[in-house]
């Protein structure tokens, strides 16, 4: 028997020990900087944790925008703003060197048509013809 929506959500959990609050600054021209400040499970600044600098942009495609997200190594919201093209144009390669290797895995696959192997009890005819996608 299938599980009951509710049964999975109740599943769901957040980790008191890694939470973190979101501040966001834009310039409304190029892109976004999410700053994840650590915090306690009380909301207080966690200072045993490093604050993390990420940057979003996004890409156009055929089939419209592509959003991405890249870490921005930086210690400081000045420093995070000025390693963001440099953050972004390496979140830009590694997105279209992964974009590439999914068109490569796809291009690789066989494709066997439903009707089955010519000549195999049960096939049918027309089968057995091995089809790239």
């Amino acid at each position: 028997m299938a599980e009951r929506r509710d049964d999975r959500l109740s599943e769901a959990s957040m980790d008191a020990a890694d939470l973190y609050r979101e501040e966001i600054y834009t310039d409304r021209k190029v892109g976004t900087i999410r700053v994840m400040v650590p915090v306690t499970s009380a909301g207080a600044p966690d200072p045993k944790r490093s604050t993390l600098y990420v940057g979003e942009a996004q890409m156009m495609t055929s089939a419209g925008a592509l959003p991405l997200n890249f870490e921005i190594d930086a210690t400081s919201l000045a420093e995070a703003v000025a390693n963001y093209g440099a953050a972004a144009r390496d979140g830009f390669e590694r997105t279209m060197r992964d974009l590439e290797e999914m068109r490569r895995q796809a291009a690789s696959s066989i494709v066997i048509p439903k009707g089955g192997a010519a000549g195999l009890p049960g096939g049918l005819p027309g089968g057995g013809k091995i089809q790239m996608p």
